[in-house]
């Protein structure tokens, strides 16, 4: 038979098999676009979705039964225009219910579907391991059932909606330990730890009596502001630091204790999930006045003490090391071990013992590079190689060696930063490391500024002050959009992208938080955690790298709570182009605006604000009745 003819009956055939197809589609679109109308449950939730929808969602999972299906990155790019190619969904699928505290790129799951061989005494299974392209989640991730808009700060530190989290087994677990107590429908945090049953707030003035500062206040008169607290638990350490104006990131890894830093970011406190194993945490040196691990079972002795060399790298000159854990004082043989060995090692990195009392010793970096030289040739840990860069952060191996000052670091004997909150608008020491002028720093401290009070201005009574407590700025270049939310009872943390400038540090050295991030991949933090996200050019940006732009969407859609704000300030492309996916996201315009003239940088800049709104899934829907 020739290619081109065909007989009646295949023609009849063809004809019947498109109209089945188009029929099904059609029945499809209708089907996922269907949402049952506003109920007056939670802040008006719309229930959204149904059992056989979020089975479709499931499709696009990576699951085992879609493990060898191999898909084109196809999604839309930005400004591609109106043509047939760049079809806009009325919805997207909604995830299954068991994917409702989904971290792609912390997803057990996945690494055991990928089959990856990680060693797990290095911890390599808590770290970041992302899907593949084929593997990524297209679809909306759904609250749990009987979902209510969080509790607000500062009631919010001492109680949480149970139906949020619903995982109560850290209450059994530490029972004995004051961590978390279930009340009825809430959980409740005493301010208990494993080891200050008797609060946080305690323990906090004991470390500050231990070290002689001013009337037993942490701060030292707002010289220790920025502090990593390993192996935090829910963070009750880091909550109660707030009260003294200092600012903990609080690290977990998402382990047996899984939630943990859910319950802390849930409470309003920072936090962020992240292990001590084979990579650099997403911090730059220099960036800590104190470290802290309360029985934070990390064998800190592995690997030539590779894990406190990281510590090391991250304390700023003079910092400290505060250490509560049996090692510290318990008289068995292992312990008595465990901590000669351990006291060795931070002789030969050149740490003092500032203070030791009962269950806790603090020990403190040296200010300058005067102990490193006076070492014995050959000791070890060694001093880094001069080519290696304690800022190069992202995916970076650690090594087991000492960072070294440099030679201005050195002369100058500390780190020279203003005491807080003064440092948060001084221009830092570490500009230089960029060629910026402190004139520079100046003038995007005052920019921000005023661009602040007009993202305020927009959003009007749509916000009201206590509906925003945790805060992301997507790109925060020198943290100025942070420093103008100074006086709110928000907490910011700032990502700077991996690709661009590595500011970090200067933000660290402002007496802020944050973290290194690739907005090609997802965060690491759990769903729902964040009231607001800042979103300054990413769009632009990641459009230019060549990813996907609706992949972004989708993890702004899982990082942000329900009722939260996004503040996009990009092109007018990017603009048109999120608007088109407003309705999919179940997100509402509150304002578009010009970003005006403050800057040449602003020339070509709009705004747009968005909130998302509470839905529910049939079943969550259900159980709120």
């Amino acid at each position: 038979m020739s290619r081109g003819r065909s007989d009646g009956s295949q023609k009849k055939r063809v004809v019947a098999y498109a109209c089945g197809v188009a029929i099904f589609i059609g029945f499809l679109y209708v089907y996922q676009g269907s949402i049952f109308g506003s109920q007056n449950v939670s802040s008006s939730a719309l229930e959204y979705g149904s059992k056989s929808l979020k089975r479709l969602g499931v499709s696009y999972l990576g699951t085992d039964d879609a493990s060898d299906s191999k898909q084109e990155d196809s999604s839309p790019r930005i400004g591609l225009g109106d043509g047939e190619d760049d079809i806009v969904p009325k919805s997207f699928p909604v995830c299954d219910d068991s994917h409702s505290e989904l971290i792609p790129c912390l997803d057990r799951h996945l690494i055991y579907q990928l089959r990856l061989k990680l060693d797990l005494s290095l911890m390599e299974h808590y770290e970041r391991h992302c899907p593949p392209p084929e593997r990524r989640f297209n679809c909306l991730i759904p609250p749990p059932a009987g979902y209510k808009i969080p509790i607000k700060w500062p009631q919010s530190r001492d109680e949480v909606w149970k139906a949020n989290i619903p995982h109560t087994h850290l209450a059994h677990e530490k029972s004995d330990q004051n961590w978390m107590i279930v009340k009825g429908e809430k959980i409740v945090f005493p301010g208990g730890g494993t080891h200050f049953h008797k609060g946080a707030d305690k323990y906090i003035a004991s470390i500050a009596n231990m070290l002689n500062f001013s009337q037993n206040i942490l701060n030292n008169e707002g010289r220790l502001r920025t502090v990593l607290d390993v192996g935090c638990g829910v963070a009750s350490f880091g909550a109660y630091l707030l009260s003294s104006d200092i600012i903990a990131m609080s690290l977990a890894p998402n382990d047996v204790h899984q939630n943990q830093i859910q319950f802390a970011l849930e409470r309003g406190i920072p936090a962020y999930l992240g292990v001590l194993g084979t990579k650099r945490l997403p911090y730059p040196s220099r960036s800590f006045e104190l470290a802290h691990c309360s029985r934070c079972r990390i064998d800190w002795l592995q690997r030539d003490g590779i894990l406190l060399l990281e510590l090391d790298r991250l304390l700023r000159p003079g910092g400290y090391f505060a250490y509560s854990s049996p090692e510290a004082y318990a008289q068995d043989e292992e312990d008595r071990r465990i901590w000669r060995e351990m006291s060795a090692l931070v002789g030969r990195m050149c740490w003092r013992i500032a203070a030791k009392r009962d269950q806790t010793v603090i020990w403190q970096k040296p200010l300058t590079n005067e102990c490193y030289m006076e070492r014995e040739p050959g000791t070890r840990p060694p001093l880094c190689q001069s080519d290696d860069d304690p800022d190069a952060i992202w995916g970076v191996n650690m090594e087991a060696c000492i960072t070294p000052y440099s030679d201005h670091d050195n002369k100058a004997g500390g780190s020279g930063l203003a005491p807080w909150p003064m440092r948060l608008t001084t221009p830092p020491p570490r500009l230089a490391d960029f060629g910026y002028s402190n004139e520079k720093f100046e003038k995007d401290t005052e920019l921000w500024q005023g661009r602040v009070e007009n993202y305020w201005n927009l959003v009007g009574p749509k916000m009201s002050p206590k509906m925003v407590r945790n805060v992301m700025d997507m790109k925060a270049n020198m943290g100025s959009f942070a420093a103008a939310l100074r006086g709110k009872d928000v907490w910011v943390m700032n990502v700077v992208p991996r690709d661009g400038p590595n500011t970090l540090k200067l933000i660290y050295d402002r007496g802020l938080i944050g973290s290194i991030h690739d907005w090609c991949e997802a965060y690491s933090t759990y769903p729902r955690t964040y009231d607001l996200l800042h979103a300054w050019s990413v769009f632009s940006d990641i459009d230019k790298r060549g990813c996907s732009p609706v992949d972004l969407l989708i993890e702004m859609d899982r990082l942000l709570r329900p009722t939260g704000f996004i503040f996009i300030r990009d092109k007018q492309a990017v603009i048109d182009f999120v608007k088109k996916y407003l309705t999919a996201l179940h997100w509402e315009e509150v304002a578009t605006a010009d970003a005006g003239s403050d800057s040449d940088q602003d020339a070509n800049e709009v705004i747009l604000v968005v909130q998302k709104k509470l839905w529910l899934t049939s079943e969550s829907f259900r159980n709120t009745e």
